[in-house]
């Protein structure tokens, strides 16, 4: 498959224009929000984070990535989730929403069933990770060298988050990160482009042309 040209390139990078003041808006959100929590304690953390298994707290799937336990959480976060936030936007802003919701579901609910009874899980890491699988799988299905290369080129430069996805520490809430993964995984093939299918027409059968055999007349 040959590189965008003409008319393709130039919707390419308006696309990635967006994508980059998406993940600008995101980032600033998100260090709003950590302002506000530090202040208060972190409060809100512990007040909008999922806690397992506890029917009221589902709705704080969609607020807990949007909140950290300290600065290094944050700050540990930021970095990746702006690198991998734009890789998976920038071949589309529409495409980038729907990966993200089901990134930031499935990582939740994972979160929400798996983790440990009386825990308190928050934090964007599990979205990360859910760009991480996609950007890395996304190649595959939509059949892009260019998408390839990034995956591969991602893949290595970020080899130490795959020991992240079950870290041994205490203290840190794998599950967001697995499931987050997972989802990106399937979100690469659930939202893949879709190429129309080649058609064969079918037109009237024709007889082949033959040399016409010249006829012979009997002699009179």
């Amino acid at each position: 498959m040959s590189m965008p040209r003409g008319e393709d390139a130039e919707a390419l990078l308006a696309e990635a224009r967006k994508a980059l003041w998406v993940m600008v808006g995101i980032l600033v959100v998100l260090w709003i929000v950590q302002i506000v929590n530090a202040a208060l304690g972190y409060e809100l953390s512990f007040e909008y984070g999922i806690r397992a298994r506890e029917i009221g707290s589902l709705p704080e799937i969609l607020s807990a990535p949007f909140l950290h336990f300290s600065w290094a959480h944050i700050e540990g976060n930021s970095g990746p989730l702006f690198i991998f936030g734009f890789l998976a936007a920038y071949r589309g802003v529409k495409k980038f929403l729907g990966v993200t919701t089901l990134i930031v579901i499935s990582s939740g609910l994972g979160a929400w069933f798996t983790a440990g009874a009386g825990t308190v899980g928050a934090g964007a890491s599990g979205v990360v990770f859910g760009y991480f699988g996609y950007i890395i799988v996304r190649g595959l299905f939509d059949r892009r060298p260019i998408d390839l290369v990034i995956g591969l080129v991602m893949a290595l430069c970020f080899a130490y988050q795959f020991s992240l996805l079950i870290p041994a520490g205490e203290g840190i809430g794998w599950q967001a990160h697995l499931f987050g993964f997972i989802a990106g995984v399937v979100g690469g093939w659930l939202f893949r482009e879709r190429r129309p299918k080649k058609t064969v027409e079918t037109g009237a059968t024709t007889l082949i042309d033959r040399p016409e055999i010249p006829r012979r007349e009997a002699p009179q």
